[in-house]
């Protein structure tokens, strides 16, 4: 039995798609166990580049079974969108998709209550896909699952009541227009017939299948340090990307995980508001962004840019159990005369003894480098580690060494056959 968790260790953008891709043919089955539409995994084979936001990236494996579990909330449009845009590109669903009866729906007043929460003073720099709200009316005990599409009679009464006070909110807080509700009814039942082949009970899937010794893959949505619990709240996401979420995003038990592994970009990158320790505010730091193509696959918003920092990895790595690592986008240091490294953080001029996620100490530490000589080659080409330059190997095993995980695959640029496997 392999049944294993991927995870993003830092704050996203870490390179998953392509790794879950090149994994997921060692694989039976890849699941997709949080987030939503906000994910934007990309894979370039060829000359093709496919960016992916609810299906599991396995999905361009034609062998691979691909999953939704009930931890993904989902967007009809989006989902619908992305299977009309693989099949054009001659990617086959038919039979290689599945979708949990107890995934959430993200109705238009979620989209439209993020778009409003996210142009006022409290905004954290959402992607403004009506992730939070779904997940705020999830955990209220109001939201529509995909099994109320089912009951017609259940679907409309649900949906009736959520929009008289969402209508409510909208015209008398937010002076905004009131949703019309039997257009939004209209809309879901329609989304129920497109995607009623797809639906079933994925815990018993999932069990079963791992009774029959199938290989499964998990694939986390964003990353680590986006977690709405063990991450830098409140600029989080909504969800549980850590390993754990996994278990409660699928319905497998946490003793038929078998390893997790972890995604680690050979720098550090963020998107919208939160503390950054090593962040770069200087030319060095635009020179990543452009040389790394640091822009949002789903929002095309810059990426802020920075140094390793190992003293977050190395969080990441315990709350998620990462014992084996994939490092991508180490070409994109091939280009600096030295390259930190951030081993830990100072307040208050005293080391701290771990990794605060409260914003306001995080926003005050300092963090601590060790510099590395860089190695000036272009290394997008090679296709073993002892091609690599000494220092880009150095380099390697320093972060391996500080971060606490071992090195299994190094990603040297954005298409499938640039990685090397240990």
């Amino acid at each position: 039995m392999s049944v294993t968790v991927l995870v993003g260790s830092q704050w996203g953008d870490e390179g998953k798609g392509k790794i879950v891709d090149i994994l997921s043919e060692r694989y039976d089955i890849v699941v997709r166990y949080q987030g939503g539409a906000n994910a934007g995994h990309t894979v370039e084979i060829g000359d093709r580049k496919f960016v992916l936001h609810l299906i599991p990236s396995g999905i361009l494996r034609e062998k691979v079974l691909c999953v939704i579990g009930n931890g993904v909330v989902i967007d009809p449009k989006a989902l619908l969108d992305e299977i009309k845009q693989l099949e054009e590109l001659g990617i086959s669903i038919k039979g290689r998709l599945l979708i949990s009866h107890n995934a959430h729906l993200i109705m238009p007043y979620h989209k439209l209550l993020d778009a409003i929460n996210e142009n006022s003073s409290t905004k954290i720099g959402t992607t403004g896909r009506g992730i939070g709200p779904c997940y705020i009316d999830k955990y209220a005990r109001r939201g529509i699952k995909i099994v109320d599409l089912l009951d017609k009679k259940v679907l409309e009464e649900k949906i009736r009541i959520n929009i008289e006070e969402k209508n409510n909110l909208l015209r008398k807080v937010y002076n905004q227009d009131e949703l019309d509700v039997d257009e939004i009814i209209k809309e879901y039942l329609a989304f129920d017939e497109a995607i009623d082949q797809y639906i079933t009970d994925v815990p018993l899937f999932l069990h079963n299948s791992i009774l029959e010794d199938k290989s499964i893959l998990f694939e986390g949505a964003q990353g680590a340090l986006l977690d709405i619990d063990h991450g830098t709240y409140p600029y989080v996401t909504s969800s549980n990307p850590t390993s754990g979420g996994a278990c409660t995003g699928s319905g497998i038990p946490p003793t038929k995980i078998s390893s997790v592994f972890g995604i680690v970009k050979a720098y550090t990158t963020r998107v919208g508001f939160g503390p950054f320790p090593t962040e770069m505010l200087d030319d060095k730091g635009e020179k990543l962004r452009t040389i790394g193509n640091e822009f949002g696959a789903t929002t095309g918003r810059p990426r802020r840019c920075g140094w390793y920092d190992a003293y977050l990895v190395n969080y990441s790595r315990m709350i998620n159990g990462i014992q084996r690592a994939a490092i991508t986008k180490l070409d994109v240091l091939s280009y600096f005369d030295e390259i930190k490294v951030c081993i830990s953080y100072e307040l208050n001029g005293k080391k701290l003894k771990s990794f605060p996620t409260d914003v306001n100490r995080l926003n005050e530490v300092t963090p601590v480098y060790e510099t590395l000589p860089g190695w000036n080659t272009d290394i997008s080409k090679m296709t073993a580690y002892s091609q690599l330059p000494a220092n880009a190997k150095n380099y390697l095993e320093f972060i391996s060494q500080q971060s606490g995980f071992e090195i299994s695959m190094i990603s040297v640029g954005p298409k499938r056959n640039q990685t090397i496997e240990l």
